[in-house]
């Protein structure tokens, strides 16, 4: 019989209409005839993954909700124990308690915890999007802290825990990632069934710990014992969740080191080969090494220096060195590749300035300048020769160009240009 139309649903199913008498007759493809959800995994995948997957989430889904899944649940587990100490330590089963005491211990725990939230968002709420993995692993350590000191909390009852960083830092590195796995603008259904995961892993969670705890009710060791083996699986599996998320839009770390490979021999490093060598641990350094979209006052005082700042570019930004820091102004005018070049000539300048390693090639001759504006000068040139082909590359490579995650302060800058 001919076959007049076919169709399918995403990639689970394909059917065939064929006409049989001048009736058309559907059938399925590779099988016999059903429909999506009659089978055991149809139900599962329809309830519990985005409409569409995989076509529709990017291909770092399935193993990092893998990861994520299982440190939900280990974190879930190691709650219970805290929530229980966390109530001994208000006083529950205390026949010396009130309900008054605890109480006003609930709400001034509550009360710190409502002012870190927008302490912490204030101070750090810009860096949530272009760190998330970072910002993700360090939400999930001050978590287990965070338990650790509920479950300290009977022998200790003036030590509180603050959970503002976690609830801050974790939902807005959540939301981060889950923009990064939607591929149809899909975000609400992405985080519609991320939300039905994690109820389904609490639920198991909560099963397992109805056995868990007449076990550890008045055995603060074997408490001590399981919060700890429940940690370090609940630390290890958001490591290789973090790890195993392949990011294509660049921010300063993953820029920095697919630029110092194509300075080195030629390559561009893919998105995966980048990110796998991303750091995901936060550092903590008394000298920030580039700063991004600062005032003019941050590195120019006369108009010797603006005059220098402007020698050799005609881009819409101006670069300095300031006490060791790479200060880049960045013009109202400039578009996502200036900022992609702005960044690309920091990275180059702070690896000149703070070398890690022995320098080779272009970094190399760049080192031999005699003073700051002469390196920014000859850093100018270098971008000049590199830049345009360096750009081609990242967008072969599979690198977004359009939009990017670099830490770009608010401040933008309008200067007068020398006449020519």
């Amino acid at each position: 019989m001919p076959v007049v139309a076919t169709e399918r649903y995403g990639s689970l199913e394909s059917w065939k209409y064929q006409l049989k008498d001048g009736v058309m007759e559907r059938e399925r493809e590779g099988g016999n005839g059903g429909t999506t959800g009659k089978t055991i995994i149809g139900v599962f995948k329809s309830v519990f993954l985005p409409q569409g997957y995989p076509e529709s989430v990017s291909g770092d889904y399935l193993q990092y909700q893998f990861w994520d899944t299982l440190q939900a649940f280990s974190s879930s587990l190691s709650g219970t124990l805290a929530t229980q100490a966390s109530l001994r330590g208000v006083g529950v089963g205390n026949q010396e308690a009130t309900v008054a005491a605890a109480t006003i211990t609930w709400l001034l725990r509550d009360g710190t915890g409502m002012l870190g939230r927008i302490l912490f968002a204030w101070l750090k709420g810009n860096k949530l999007d272009s760190e998330a993995k970072k910002w993700r692993l360090v939400a999930d350590v001050l978590n287990d802290i965070a338990m650790f000191m509920e479950i300290l909390a009977p022998n200790f009852p003036t030590c509180f825990t603050c959970n503002s960083i976690v609830g801050v830092a974790g939902g807005a590195t959540r939301a981060a990632l889950t923009l990064h796995q939607a591929r149809r603008d899909n975000m609400a259904d992405i985080s519609a069934k991320d939300g039905s995961q994690e109820t389904l892993v609490n639920l198991a969670g909560l099963l397992v710990s109805l056995i868990l705890i007449p076990l550890v009710t008045d055995n603060p060791l074997l408490t001590f014992v399981l919060f700890f083996l429940f940690t370090i699986l609940h630390l290890c599996a958001n490591y290789k969740a973090v790890r195993s998320v392949v990011m294509e839009t660049l921010n300063e770390a993953r820029l920095a080191i697919v630029l110092h490979q194509y300075l080195r021999d030629g390559r561009v490093l893919g998105p995966l080969e980048a990110n796998l060598k991303e750091p995901v641990f936060l550092e903590f350094r008394r000298i920030v090494p580039i700063k991004l979209g600062v005032r003019l006052g941050e590195f120019i005082y006369t108009s010797e220096d603006l005059n220098l700042a402007m020698k050799n570019n005609h881009k819409p930004f101006l670069i300095g060195v300031k006490r060791g820091s790479v200060c880049v102004c960045l013009g109202p005018d400039a578009s996502v590749c200036d900022e992609i070049r702005a960044v690309c000539q920091a990275v180059c300048l702070c690896t000149v300035l703070h070398p890690v390693s022995p320098l080779e090639g272009a970094l190399k001759q760049l080192s031999m300048s005699h003073n700051h504006w002469e390196l920014v000068h000859e850093s100018h040139k270098l971008m000049d020769q590199i830049f345009q082909p360096f750009l081609k590359a990242l967008e072969v490579a599979g690198w977004q160009t359009s939009r990017t995650l670099l830490d770009w302060n608010e401040w933008r800058v309008e200067w007068k240009k020398k006449s020519s």
